[in-house]
């Protein structure tokens, strides 16, 4: 029999974030919301008490976590904030490449120096060519003598400014196109690297994003990640891990808008009773909920598919990541439609949540070109 109950340990993960949650994220999230900047005393707070990297094994400063335990912890970051959420999240996205490529010596170089500033790392693959569509990605390092010249142009990259180093992705063979695709870890004091100011984006305001220029950086062949042309592979399984955290992220943002404007309309009196006693307002809430539970089922069936290493785990991935953010936009949508003017206004903060799940439906893939590896998959 198929039993969807959490274990103890799996619910000590989801209280551990849950709590965390209320005490740091949800009573700043307004605050960075309106300082667009990157919310570092909630990072730091989060290195201190463990909620940073849980996925990593515990040897690279994380928690061991399995990527269903992962998807648990990072639902209750999006239910306190989702910018707050990915600037934790994000650092995990960036070592990822490190975790499924790197050497030995590369880990504990790593590894060792993010969990030493318990800093941050970014993940530098989109381009403004190139953004859904890697294979488009026109950056080049080529190897001269013991290391190489990396030249280029960054887009939407997550963390840039605030980073420690950067997993970066370039042609070793500008000719031979994607299939020289390669990953790089450039540390981002580097001379040559200039990260463009923030850019200024409709929500997930905590998140910062850069544009990033590479002008002849030299990197150590030492730094290569893998092989030269791996990096395609590499891009491509970092996502198959990270893009049920983003499915993750918006079932909490979701349950958020959906508890907010569920328990106001229960006390919004209009025409001497409840709005919720409004057939039109209760059946909005009980699409809303049902939406919540079928996000949340997508996101856990993909996340257990990757650890137990199913077939059509990548389909799942894709399909998670496509419907949850679809149904917590419409959620969300729908919450500020429940609460009216004060949905509307910022006091409730949801339309905040609006603005923030929209990023989910753009980023690791819009949602149209998860569309695209779906009916290939079931197509072919």
């Amino acid at each position: 029999m198929i039993n969807f109950s959490l274990t103890n340990e799996q619910v000590a993960i989801q209280e551990k974030y849950r709590d965390f949650s209320e005490r740091w994220i949800k009573p700043n999230a307004l605050k960075y919301d309106k300082l667009a900047e990157f919310p570092w005393e909630v990072v730091k707070a989060a290195y201190n008490e463990g909620i940073v990297n849980g996925p990593m094994p515990d040897q690279f400063g994380g928690n061991g976590y399995s990527i269903y335990e992962g998807a648990l912890a990072s639902e209750e970051l999006g239910a306190g904030c989702i910018g707050i959420g990915i600037c934790i999240d994000a650092n995990t996205l960036a070592l990822t490449p490190m975790f499924l490529a790197a050497n030995d010596a590369q880990q504990k170089k790593w590894f060792g120096r993010i969990i030493e500033e318990k800093g941050v790392a970014a993940y530098a693959l989109t381009e403004p060519n190139a953004g859904s569509d890697v294979a488009g990605i026109k950056s080049s390092a080529i190897l001269t003598g013991d290391k190489y010249i990396l030249n280029g142009h960054k887009r939407f990259i997550t963390n840039a400014e605030v980073s420690t180093f950067m997993t970066v992705f370039a042609l070793t063979d500008p000719s031979r196109g994607a299939r020289s695709l390669t990953a790089f870890v450039v540390p981002t004091n580097s001379p040559g690297v200039e990260i463009k100011p923030l850019l200024q984006k409709m929500g997930q305001k905590a998140s910062v994003q850069n544009e990033i220029i590479f002008t002849d950086v030299e990197v150590p062949v030492e730094n290569r990640l893998g092989d030269e042309g791996y990096g395609f592979v590499i891009a491509m399984k970092t996502f198959d891990r990270t893009r049920t955290g983003v499915a993750a992220l918006s079932v909490g943002a979701a349950r958020t808008a959906f508890e907010v404007s569920r328990d106001w309309a229960k006390n919004r009196i209009q025409f001497g009773k409840p709005i919720a006693a409004q057939q039109a307002v209760a059946f909005m809430l009980a699409d809303m909920a049902t939406d919540l539970e079928v996000a949340r089922l997508i996101t856990h069936k993909a996340a257990w598919a990757y650890d137990t290493q199913q077939k059509g785990f990548s389909l799942l991935s894709a399909m998670s990541k496509l419907r949850a953010s679809d149904l917590a936009m419409k959620i969300a949508t729908d919450a500020v439609q429940v609460m009216g003017g004060d949905g509307y206004s910022t006091e409730f903060g949801i339309e905040k949540i609006m603005r923030d799940v929209k990023l989910c439906q753009i980023y690791e893939g819009t949602n149209q070109v998860q569309r695209g590896v779906i009916s290939k998959a079931i197509l072919k």
